[in-house]
């Protein structure tokens, strides 16, 4: 199998289905409300969003959507988390359940919030 490396966030969106590309989109579009002011880059060959620093990640997997809010919006957000399968900074949001977008923008602002207070 032949790794792909993807240098835009629509070139790695669209190397899947359409009905994944349609559930990579609806995040995307709940990271972008979320963090209007964030930058969207592709950082370990998948989707990333930053904002005076890393905020959050996403990718597509075969049986889920997985997030990646480092270990701070886990930890801060694991009883709302926790009918996901979950670990030290990942949440994975099965393909056959409907994504809770609303708590993707929840932990978001928490990570804007978290980004943004520094020095």
């Amino acid at each position: 199998m032949v790794r792909q490396h993807f240098k835009t966030v629509d070139e790695y969106i669209s190397s899947f289905p359409s009905d994944i590309q349609d559930l990579l989109q609806q995040v995307r579009r709940a990271i972008r409300e979320a963090a209007p002011g964030a930058k969207e880059v592709i950082s370990y060959q998948i989707p990333s969003f930053t904002l005076r620093g890393s905020l959050v990640w996403y990718a597509a997997f075969k049986d889920h959507i997985g997030f990646y809010p480092r270990a701070s919006g886990i930890a801060a957000f694991k009883e709302k988390l926790s009918a996901y399968e979950i670990s030290k900074g990942t949440v994975r949001f099965p393909l056959d359940k409907t994504l809770p977008l609303d708590l993707i923008q929840e932990i978001v602002r928490f990570r804007v919030r978290e980004n943004c207070k520094g020095p």
